[in-house]
């Protein structure tokens, strides 16, 4: 494993929610199940059972579930699975982690298998120092498990390292590891109840790189 020197201004390492913070799901999701409606109703569904269950099931098994649950007809998992290779990068995204690239190093937690995650991990054209899975640590975020395999296989501690979240729900987990973090709010939802606050917050990534310099300054 390569190190990187340290940079006085930026943490070590900084670590990112893949499916909501970088790349765009919703449109995905929305376009399986049919329509924006029936897609946020789908993946509400998939969310409650996957903050649920804690130790992991096969993601692919909780996506179907959730579309029964909602239903939704077998073909909107397929759907989704078809459109997987299409998933739409955030604008900013890549810019950004060309930016941080020479100061940092780079890691994805993920909750989802290992065949998707890092299918969709390579769609940002980086090369990651770490990509982490539920699936490879076994649970499922907001437990801290996940977090800590990518901070230990990087051999960093949470006190050196940020992470931007997609998703109101890795608070909780972030918190528990004492992650400093960032809610890229792209959609615009409410924080979960009983959620920490995030340390910074924006429906946009352009605010990422100057919190990142500079700790405690607002988004822009």
């Amino acid at each position: 494993m390569s190190v990187l020197a340290p940079s006085a201004a930026y943490p070590r390492v900084v670590l990112f929610d893949l499916l909501t913070a970088l790349l765009d799901s919703w449109t995905v999701w929305n376009g399986a199940a049919g329509s924006e409606a029936k897609g946020r109703a789908w993946r509400a569904e998939y969310l409650r059972l996957t903050y649920g269950c804690g130790a992991y099931r096969p993601y692919e098994e909780l996506v179907e579930a959730a579309a029964t649950a909602v239903g939704l007809p077998a073909s909107a998992p397929q759907a989704l699975e078809s459109g997987w290779d299409d998933l739409p990068v955030w604008d900013g995204a890549r810019e950004l982690l060309a930016a941080l690239r020479p100061h940092c190093r780079l890691g994805v937690v993920t909750n989802c298998s290992r065949r998707l995650g890092h299918r969709a991990a390579a769609l940002l054209g980086v090369a990651w120092d770490v990509v982490v899975t539920s699936e490879e640590a076994g649970y499922y975020k907001p437990d801290p498990r996940p977090y800590q395999m990518a901070l230990a296989r990087l051999e960093t501690p949470a006190s050196q390292a940020a992470f931007v979240a997609g998703s109101g729900y890795d608070l909780f987990g972030t918190r528990k590891v004492g992650l400093r973090t960032y809610w890229h709010n792209r959609v615009g939802l409410a924080l979960p109840q009983g959620a920490p606050t995030p340390a910074a917050q924006s429906p946009r990534l352009e605010g990422v790189l100057p919190w990142l310099a500079a700790p405690g300054a607002a988004p822009g």
